[in-house]
């Protein structure tokens, strides 16, 4: 049987889920299903016991962690399939093995606020913890998992979390900032950019840093040569033929990640321009294929498969009941230069 508060809570002005279904007119058992995030509970009920929950401020009491190799944590992604993703689970993968648990993946669709789905299952699971990716919870999510005694980490958070939940991410505002200054070294002065989502912290970050480095050098920037993108390999080929297309085209391409890079490579080449000699590009993320590219990538290289091992140390932390020494991590980026950029022609 799941284990709750004693008989008078964790202290005496604590109810019980007893005394709460006595209060509401409905019986322990029923409560007890909303606790466990069971769906055979009517949506009026359910939310007379969740509201009563939260004005009470209940908290089911933390259950012992399983045996060895049963304990399982949920990281879940806004959107999987680029091997951006790939790295950060390698990282959790890694870090969960040491730590005996088990990983499960679920994914959003592109969304990034958990539907109630998503929620429902997590709580009939549930979890030892949840990692959330380029997504965060609602604040009555976040309570709602809190209440199970559920932690929550956040790696590359979209928006500004909670300042009580845990992120792991890197700086994004550097990386953009020393990727552009690198082609204003080599004296570009028309340098376009295709951004990401717009409605993540990392893109808008990263074009930050790209306007900041125009600033500090003294040149201005042409808005019509930001593009929005999605970070995947479709945009940065659309956007690279409307950019290479201009009859006053850029000399040069900040792309918000390697697989918009390579879809501006693919652009290129179908126009008959050469890479680096008729226009410098530069990535985001290093990805692994950076480096195979044709010509090799120069790119900024976040840590990915790091911040995936630490964020799942931190949830661990959390698991065990520690408070980990820190609850927001930046991660440094570093400019790695291949063989996409060169001064112009």
């Amino acid at each position: 049987m799941t284990s709750f508060t004693t008989e008078h809570g964790p202290d005496r002005g604590t109810p019980t889920i007893a005394q709460i279904a006595q209060e509401l007119g409905v019986s322990v058992p029923t409560v007890s299903k909303v606790l466990n995030g069971r769906a055979d509970v009517a949506a009026s009920t359910r939310e007379r016991v969740e509201a009563a929950l939260e004005r009470h401020h209940y908290q089911r009491r933390k259950a012992a962690r399983p045996a060895e190799g049963t304990g399982l944590i949920d990281l879940v992604f806004h959107r999987l399939g680029s091997s951006w993703s790939m790295e950060i689970i390698r990282g959790v993968e890694d870090a969960a093995a040491e730590n005996h648990v088990s990983v499960i993946l679920s994914e959003l669709g592109g969304v990034h606020r958990p539907p109630r789905a998503w929620l429902d299952a997590t709580l009939l699971r549930p979890p030892l913890g949840v990692l959330m990716v380029a997504s965060r919870l609602s604040p009555a999510q976040q309570r709602l998992l809190a209440r199970r005694s559920i932690p929550v980490v956040v790696i590359d958070t979209d928006g500004e979390p909670p300042a009580d939940v845990p992120t792991v991410g890197s700086d994004n505002w550097n990386g953009g900032l020393t990727a552009t200054r690198h082609l204003l070294g080599l004296g570009h002065r028309r340098i376009a950019a295709v951004s990401g989502p717009a409605d993540m912290l990392c893109s808008r970050a990263r074009l930050d840093g790209f306007r900041s480095a125009h600033a500090e050098a003294g040149v201005a920037v042409d808005d019509a040569l930001i593009l929005p993108g999605n970070f995947y390999v479709e945009t940065g080929y659309s956007a690279g033929h409307e950019l290479l297309t201009l009859r006053d085209r850029p000399t040069a391409i900040f792309a918000g990640s390697d697989m918009a890079a390579l879809g501006v490579l693919r652009a290129a080449h179908e126009l008959g321009l050469s890479v680096p000699r008729d226009v410098s590009v530069v990535g985001y993320d290093d990805l692994s294929m950076a480096a195979w590219a044709t010509p090799a990538l120069t790119t900024v290289r976040q840590p990915l498969a790091e911040m995936g091992g630490l964020a799942t140390s931190m949830l661990m932390d959390l698991v065990e009941g520690r408070h980990p020494q820190t609850r927001r991590i930046n991660l440094a980026t570093e400019l790695v230069v291949r063989e996409s950029t060169a001064p112009p022609g």
